[in-house]
């Protein structure tokens, strides 16, 4: 009996009772399925719910009496062995072996479906993350955004949205001037300005647009009048730039289905329709020769100037501009990750939404992330050699590979510090978390191997009343969390539980493989028991592929 199953169950058990008359409820009270936990305490059975304490107030009972009689009503119910009251009304669950049993087959039958659930079904959400200005090697906050988005966008699309992962090309303002002027000074053998950007990576740039430009029979920029220098290396280094990071982020397994172009917002137009929307809905005023939006009626600390009073746009009306094209464009769900710096972003771009007509709560989210720092024979990482002033993508990279990095920073919540030691994740060592949960998934494979040379096969024989040992009752219960898990970390935005969930599984598969064993032992005849048990085996590698899949770490078979 699957979760799903037996959360039916219920709900079926509470409907009869509603329309039977023993609960007087109003019938679109009852819920098409009943929230199941597992207990704590593994004595206290395999699932539990508080569906009586929620519901019995408007059934115009007490807790306990409607505890009691789902009890009564669940107890002839195939695959249920016991069901028991707990404190005020919580049922305790207890199935049958068999019952609790087939879930390996469940798992193993549905394969790389099982965990995906509709519980986002119906929204289209765009999720924009990383977006780092390209004006440098993405450093290792914008490596944390690349798992992290990467690893949300997976788990949203597993629980049933339409998403579209976003990068938000920012080619117009201050930033791109001074990477054009730092490209100019170190092509010209200048020092570098003073709030422009140094590192090898100018050079190496600056380098390229030259080349470049030579081999297209171009003029050397470097012979060209100032302005026309800065222009000529503006346009070429900014590719050059963004394509360094777009090899970056796919090398890290991260593609977007959309670049936006920062610069395309000004150039369309766009700015001058998102204000004259607003002047529309009655939002914009005039003020000191300025035009000013005035967000302070929608919960902002001040109102806003969005065109300054030499004519230029400010720059919250490109963001003004960009939130009105992306619900435009038919997203019911604005998703937006940003910096620790970008605290003070979120009021004024909630107060954005609410202006054009947008529940806040609902259309936009802005989800904040905070510091990464490196750690090496215990001392901080603060430099890159390339890069200078930051540790970069490919640093991170190059010191514990792809996996362990994704893995490393989408395991905690976004909103807290980290501390990622880079000796740890490069050990194989079962404290590295990523290490021990691929080594889980590789363990299985190697049992695959090793029961099929003993003549063990999964198809000539299951019986899951044979699944009755703690271990095996222990770890079926982790393997009926997957679907749970996924749905509560895309509900959330927390993609950090699928990896927490994974070392639980990780764990409970280790402690089952050293007390059961699969293959037959001297001259012992294959039996059932050993191929149920490899149906186990097998659901569990499984769903460790299918969480790794959610976090873009690959299952290797072998380690």
């Amino acid at each position: 009996m699957t979760p799903d199953q037996l959360s039916q169950a219920l709900a079926d058990a509470l409907a009869a009772a509603v329309t039977d008359g023993t609960f007087a409820l109003d019938p679109a009270a009852v819920p098409a399925q009943v929230h199941l936990e597992r207990p704590r305490q593994r004595e206290h059975g395999d699932w539990a719910t508080n569906v009586a304490l929620q519901l019995a107030k408007k059934a115009g009972t007490s807790p306990r009496a409607m505890a009691d009689e789902l009890a009564r009503r669940l107890a002839t119910t195939p695959g249920i062995a016991a069901v028991e009251i707990a404190g005020p009304g919580f049922l305790n669950i207890r199935l049958e072996a068999a019952a609790a049993g087939e879930l390996a087959r469940t798992v193993v039958e549905q394969g790389a479906a099982y965990g995906r659930n509709t519980t986002e079904a119906g929204h289209r959400v765009n999720l924009e993350f990383v977006s780092a200005n390209p004006t440098g090697p993405l450093h290792i906050g914008g490596v944390r955004w690349a798992a992290v988005g990467d690893s949300l966008a997976r788990v949203l699309e597993a629980s049933g949205a339409v998403v579209e992962r976003e990068y938000y090309f920012n080619d117009h303002g201050a930033q791109i001037d001074k990477f054009a002027r730092s490209l100019v000074a170190r092509a010209l053998g200048r020092p570098a300005p003073e709030d422009g950007y140094g590192g090898q990576y100018i050079t190496e740039i600056a380098e390229q647009v030259v080349a470049d430009a030579v081999a297209a029979g171009e003029p050397d920029p470097r012979t060209l009048p100032e302005a026309e220098a800065t222009e000529a290396f503006r346009a070429r280094g900014v590719v050059l730039m963004f394509a360094e990071i777009k090899q970056s982020l796919h090398d890290f397994g991260v593609d977007f289905d959309v670049y936006f172009h920062e610069d395309s917002l000004h150039g369309s137009g766009a700015v001058e329709r998102a204000v004259a929307r607003l002047r529309e809905l009655g939002h914009v005023y005039e003020q000191d020769g300025a035009t000013w939006l005035r967000t302070t009626d929608f919960g902002d600390d001040k109102d806003r100037v969005v065109v300054k009073s030499d004519g230029e746009a400010a720059y919250i009306a490109g963001d003004i501009a960009y939130y009105l094209d992306k619900r435009e464009r038919g997203f019911d769900r604005v998703v937006m990750m940003l910096g620790a710096d970008h605290h003070g972003y979120v009021g004024r771009m909630r107060a954005v939404a609410a202006a054009f007509g947008d529940d806040p709560d609902l259309h936009l989210e802005i989800l904040i992330g905070q510091l990464v720092n490196l750690v090496r024979d215990g001392q901080p990482v603060r430099m890159s050699k390339r890069a200078g002033t930051v540790v970069t993508i490919d640093d991170l990279v190059d010191a514990v590979g792809v996996d362990a990095a994704r893995y490393s920073l989408a395991r905690s919540s976004a909103d807290s510090a980290i501390d990622l030691d880079l000796d740890l994740l490069a050990s194989a060592k079962n404290e590295n978390p990523v290490y021990y949960v691929q080594y889980a998934h590789a363990r299985t494979c190697s049992v695959d191997r090793n029961v099929a040379e003993a003549g063990v096969r999964r198809e000539d024989g299951f019986d899951a009343s044979g699944l009755d040992h703690e271990t095996e009752s222990a770890l079926l219960g982790q393997l009926a969390e997957f679907p749970r898990v996924v749905a509560q970390a895309a509900s959330l935005r927390e993609p950090h539980r699928v990896a927490r969930y994974l070392e639980e599984l990780a764990g409970a598969y280790h402690t089952w493989y050293g007390q059961r064993r699969i293959a037959p032992f001297g001259d012992e005849a294959v039996s059932d028991v050993h191929r149920t048990r490899l149906w186990l085996n097998d659901a569990t590698r499984q769903v460790l592929a299918n969480g790794l899949h959610l976090l873009g770490v690959s299952a290797p078979e072998r380690m």
